[in-house]
C-alpha cells in the first residue's frame, strides 16, 4: 500500500513538473513578445515627444510603464515555474536575475532618469538585457526539449 501511495506520488510530482516545464516555456516566450511591445511603446514615446505631441508621447510612457510592471509579474512566475520544473542551475539563477532585474532595477534606473539621462541610456541597456537573458531561457529551454 505504501509502495503504491509513493508511486503515484512521484507521478503526480513529474505531472506537477512537466507541466511547469511547458507553462515555463509559454511564459519566457511571452516574455520575449512583451519586450518587443516595449521597445515598441519607448519608440513610440519618445518620436511623439519630439513632434510635440506630450499627449501621444505620455499615453505611450504610461502603457510602456504598465507594460513593464506587468512583466515584472511574468519573471516572478517564470522564476516560480523554473523552480518547480528545475531547468538546471544556471537558467535558474538567470531568471532569478530578471525578477531583480523587472522590478527593481528598470525602476530605479526609470526613476533616477528624471534627473539624469545616463540613467535612461542604463534603463534602455538593462532593459536589453533581460531581453538577452529570456532569449537564453528560451533557446535553452527548447534545445533541452529536444535532447
Amino acid at each position: 500500500m505504501a509502495a503504491n501511495t509513493q508511486a503515484g506520488s512521484r507521478s503526480d510530482l513529474s505531472a506537477l513538473r512537466r507541466a511547469a516545464i511547458i507553462a515555463y516555456r509559454w511564459l519566457v516566450l511571452g516574455f520575449l513578445l512583451a519586450g518587443g511591445i516595449q521597445i515598441f511603446l519607448a519608440g513610440l514615446g519618445v518620436f511623439s515627444f519630439r513632434d510635440q505631441d506630450a499627449a501621444a508621447g505620455g499615453s505611450a510612457f504610461d502603457a510602456h510603464q504598465t507594460l513593464g510592471f506587468t512583466m515584472g509579474g511574468i519573471a516572478v512566475v517564470i522564476l516560480i515555474a523554473a523552480l518547480i520544473a528545475r531547468p538546471g542551475v544556471l537558467p535558474t539563477c538567470l531568471a532569478g536575475v530578471l525578477v531583480l532585474q523587472t522590478c527593481l532595477v528598470q525602476s530605479l534606473l526609470a526613476s533616477l532618469a528624471d534627473n539624469t539621462a545616463l540613467y535612461g541610456g542604463l534603463h534602455a541597456l538593462d532593459g536589453l538585457l533581460a531581453l538577452s537573458i529570456a532569449g537564453f531561457l528560451y533557446a535553452s529551454s527548447a534545445r533541452r526539449g529536444r535532447a
